[in-house]
């Protein structure tokens, strides 16, 4: 691993996913150069002198050690393997680290997110979806969170397709617990994705950091079910702000599940669809005119 790699590593263990600020820094100054500016206490503010305190005492070895004892790979830019759609983001990950076949990161996706309280109606039709589009040669890509995102994750599966995990925890932690059958298929077929190290517990604000990946690693994103104020919708528009496709289910006019999706619909921010079939020449259309 060169210089500037290890000194990703050290930062990406040492700073909160999505941070704005060292994303800046590590873009324009280099990761090395970063790190050895917050070691030298180039940077006088609070925000450095804890990134500092956090700097692994055993270095990036230590770190590669325990991404590799939890059975995953340390992928940054750069890298041939490392999924260049992400570089859209405004603050891209300063690494990632991969569980399962770091290739699929790279396939063509579609998001399939909705809400973790899903109705029927709202379980069949993502499972339904996620294996259409897998009959049509495309990876679904979801949070591993129970609800929506399992049954898109089961769907791909029972298609026998790829299926990628965004997760807000460590590689090594199974959230929910109930999925980790699930995670064990999705790694076997597809990959599991943290922006966080190995044994780090999900917190709420690295669900909605972790979204933005789930976004951008999509050719475009598909809310199922939604509730008025739902996670998911934070994905949608962080689709929206890639000048990605937003595609959205309608569901019954009085089902709470279905009120974040209605709203996106009705404020225009997503494109109706009823059928894979519809969704994938709503995104083929969209494509040619960029």
């Amino acid at each position: 691993m060169n210089e500037e790699k290890s000194a990703r590593l050290e930062l990406f263990a040492a700073t909160e996913g999505g941070n704005s600020f060292w994303g800046s820094e590590i873009t324009h100054q280099g990761a090395h150069q970063t790190l050895l500016r917050i070691r030298d206490g180039f940077y006088r503010s609070s925000k450095a002198e804890k990134t500092l305190a956090q700097l692994h005492p055993g270095g990036a070895p230590a770190l590669l050690e325990s991404i590799e004892s939890a059975g995953g790979v340390f992928i940054t830019p750069g890298d041939v393997t490392w999924p260049t759609q992400l570089d859209d983001l405004a603050t891209p990950p300063i690494g990632l680290i991969v569980k399962g076949k770091v290739d699929s990161l790279k396939s063509r996706s579609i998001a399939i997110v909705g809400t973790r309280n899903p109705t029927p109606y709202g379980a069949r039709i993502a499972s339904d979806f996620a294996a259409g589009f897998v009959d049509r040669e495309w990876s679904i890509v979801s949070g591993g969170a129970y609800g929506i995102d399992t049954h898109a994750h089961k769907g791909a599966l029972i298609a026998e397709g790829v299926t990628i995990a965004v997760i807000a925890s460590g590689i090594d932690i199974n959230y929910p617990a109930g999925n980790e059958r699930l995670f064990t298929e999705i790694a076997e077929l597809g990959a599991i994705v943290s922006e966080v190290m190995p044994g780090t517990p999900a917190f709420p604000s690295r669900f909605l950091t972790r979204n933005r990946i789930i976004a951008a690693l999509s050719m475009s994103t598909l809310v199922v079910e939604a509730a008025f104020r739902s996670g998911s919708l934070r994905t949608a528009r962080d689709a929206a702000e890639l000048m990605r496709p937003v595609m959205a289910i309608p569901g019954p006019i009085n089902s709470p599940t279905s009120e974040g999706t209605h709203r996106l619909i009705g404020e225009r921010a997503a494109e109706i669809v009823t059928s894979v079939g519809d969704a994938v020449e709503l995104i083929t259309s969209l494509e040619q005119l960029v």
